[in-house]
């Protein structure tokens, strides 16, 4: 066969090697060259990048290098009241937090972790299971609020148990080295291995704790509704610890690490700043008095009528008359701030409308636990609501020196008119009677006020006017917020009349507290202008506020507003409201404490829909007469009882909140005893605390 013949195999043609052609060659060598420029160009450009925005995208990447990222809580301020009484604090706990991650690394772990976690309260099955579902978890709750001694305790018995175990590895380790050396102790036994040596508390891992703090109410239900209480996340709802959301805060700190441009772990920490304390004028003592004797009086009338409360609302305030410092602010029935979702505290409540409004029936227990949750949170809303502030009505007969007062200062009335009264006036085309259906004869404005009579007070009103009457309601700030310190106080303009609507009916009505509303803190604080000359301060019940560390950050100096009448006219007022006290024809001679002088007015009011039997009674007063230091309000809205419109009731409790209440504040008695108030101050432990120069017999 030739060398050139064609070589067959099989049944093809083998073919020879396929070479490149010159084309081909050019072809590969422009490819080439493309590549090579396109990566030349990437360098340049990477290059531009990195020199233009290297630092910009080097500071992205390391911001998201978080190595770790702790929020480091703030310890919120306390509420103390004028001695340092604390009423509110937060105390320190711990939330238990589990690795799962770390717990499934070896599996020595598991088992240790787990009955740690347990004797820390966590159920152990929940939490195996949420391990078994999220093996890679590296946080998890599995405990809120564990206090702290049980977190100390908890800390000390590993720590003592790793100490154990660790001198029985090192104890195992020096009887190894023996054996090893030929050192081991009597023949035959048996030396320890260090594998022998079974470690448990060395072994727990993934259970770590989380500072967090909780808020505590050390008296639990004193003045619940004027401090408040925090939900969620620690924020503070109704009362002071609303009001002073931003005060008793505080800011959390954080701390966190990263790894910076040479991979170092940078580590930073910015320490949380605890929140302000709220330091009160509010005295714990003298709110334990009011609550004390407002209870009492619920309880005595408990289910005396109907199943239900003693009334549907008792309340007192106690007023510095020269500074508008609040002293007490109590209701009755209250709630314990350390529980305030407590539902069956509302028994006993009057059932309410669909406008929050109470009908004429009562909670029972059975009803509280049947009620869903949208009425849960109508009825806690207002057992939680301050009576004082939020709560408005007709204030009745309390609002006459009021009107007297207008008079007096713009001259329309003089000290010596009379004013005869036959049992009713004609106002137009409509009969309005007085207290007394019988009359009350010929009055001076003095005897008006010490009488309590209606038709009085209407011709005097209409000697003062529309327009002169409605501009002091103003001026005493009736419709209008006092701006008290306190979280929800109501305005009660749209339940006053403009001079423009005000008909001479709404007139005399007006004129003796009829017809138009009010909130307590806005009656007390126009009358103490009224007794103390005319000088209308702000009420408030926070004194000062302290930082963490105890130094006055903001004193609340007592801030006069404005001037309401002269001194000459609340000279006169305070002489009238001493004869509803201590005049023969008054109508609080229960509101008098043995051994002291005092002054005040009583008062009825009707409450809608009229002729309905149901009423409020108060009294406002003050103490003592020749120159007062405070002022009181009492108030029992529709009493749990048949003949609800006797104010006496109003009257006797203010005399027994002042008997403990004068002496407690260093004022002393300035009228001798009877028999009779001796025995009675002695009967309630009170006869050794009052100023015994004055314990003489008088008759009665």
């Amino acid at each position: 066969m030739n060398s050139n013949q064609v070589k067959r195999t099989g049944r093809g043609i083998r073919k020879g090697p396929k070479r490149f052609t010159i084309s081909m060659k050019k072809r590969l060598v422009v490819l080439f060259l493309i590549i090579l420029t396109a990566f030349f160009a990437l360098g340049i450009r990477l290059y531009l990048i990195q020199r233009d925005n290297g630092r910009s995208y080097t500071m992205q990447v390391l911001s998201q290098q978080a190595y770790n990222n702790k929020t480091l809580p703030c310890k919120r301020g306390k509420i103390m009241d004028s001695s340092g009484t604390v009423l509110a604090d937060s105390q320190l706990v711990y939330n238990v937090i589990i690795d799962a991650k770390q717990m499934l690394e070896e599996d020595d772990y598991l088992e240790p972790s787990l009955d740690a976690a347990e004797r820390l309260g966590i159920d152990r099955e929940k939490l195996l299971a949420y391990i078994t579902e999220h093996p890679d978890s590296q946080y998890y709750i599995a405990r809120k609020n564990l206090p702290y001694q049980d977190k100390r305790d908890f800390d000390e018995e590993v720590e003592k148990g790793i100490e154990k175990e660790k001198e029985a590895l090192e104890k195992a380790e020096e009887d190894n080295k023996d054996s090893r050396d030929g050192k081991s102790g009597q023949a035959g036994q048996k030396t320890p291995k260090k594998t022998e040596v079974k470690l448990v508390y060395s072994n727990i891992k993934g259970i770590w704790f989380e500072e967090s703090y909780i808020r505590t109410y050390p008296c639990k239900t004193l003045a619940a509704d004027v401090i408040g209480f925090t939900v969620g996340d620690n924020t503070g709802a109704y009362g002071l610890e609303e009001y002073y959301e931003e005060t008793l805060k505080g800011v959390p700190g954080r701390s966190y690490g990263y790894l910076d441009e040479s991979l170092n772990m940078e580590q930073t920490t910015i320490q949380p700043k605890d929140g302000n304390n709220l330091v009160l004028t509010l005295d714990a003592n003298i709110q334990s008095i009011c609550e004390k004797y407002l209870n009492e009086l619920n309880e005595e009338f408990r289910n005396r009528r109907h199943k239900g409360n003693g009334f549907n609302n008792g309340a007192c305030i106690i007023m510095d008359v020269n500074t508008g410092g609040i002293l007490a602010m109590a209701s009755s029935p209250g709630f314990d701030l350390s529980d305030p979702y407590n539902i069956s505290a509302v028994a006993g409540m009057p059932k309410l409308d669909e406008n929050y409004n109470p009908i004429s029936s009562y909670m029972s227990e059975a009803d509280t636990q049947a009620l869903s949750d949208a009425d849960k949170s109508k009825y806690l809303s207002t057992l939680w609501s301050n009576y004082c502030i939020s709560s408005h009505f007709e204030p009745g007969s309390t609002a006459k020196p009021f009107t007297t007062a207008t008079g007096l200062e713009t001259g329309k009335i003089k000290p010596t008119d009379k004013y005869e009264c036959n049992g009713y006036l004609q106002v137009g085309d409509t009969y309005i009677r007085c207290v007394h259906v019988a009359g009350d004869g010929i009055l001076d404005p003095g005897g008006a006020i010490e009488r309590s009579c209606n038709v009085a007070l209407m011709q005097e009103a209409e000697k003062i006017g529309a327009d002169i009457f409605c501009k002091y309601q103003n001026v005493f700030n009736f419709g209008l917020k006092t701006n008290v310190d306190l979280a929800r106080e109501s305005r009660t303009n749209e339940f006053l009349y403009t001079s423009d609507q005000m008909s001479d009916v709404d007139l005399a009505s007006n004129s003796f507290g009829q017809n138009f509303e009010c909130t307590m803190i806005q009656m007390i604080s126009g009358f103490c202008s009224l007794i103390n000359g005319g000088s209308y301060y702000q009420p408030h019940i926070v004194d000062r506020i302290t930082s963490a560390g105890g130094s006055t950050v903001l004193t609340n100096s007592p801030r006069l507003l404005k001037k309401t009448v002269s001194e000459e006219t609340s000279a006169m007022i305070r002489k009238y409201c001493i004869r509803v006290v201590e005049g023969e024809n008054g109508t609080g001679p229960q509101a008098r404490p043995a051994g002291y002088r005092v002054g005040g007015k009583t008062g009825t009011a009707e409450t809608l829909p009229r002729e309905n039997g149901q009423y409020i009674v108060s009294f406002l007063g003050f103490a003592p007469a020749e120159n007062p230091r405070i002022a009181i309000y009492v108030v029992l809205d529709r009493m749990n009882k048949k003949n609800q419109d006797e104010s006496l009731w109003a009257s006797a409790t203010a005399r027994k909140i002042l008997t403990e209440v004068l002496p407690y504040m260093n004022i002393y008695m300035t009228e001798p005893l009877t028999d009779a108030e001796r025995i009675e101050l002695e009967k309630q432990g009170l006869y050794d605390t009052n100023d015994r120069k004055n314990d003489r017999t008088k008759d009665k």
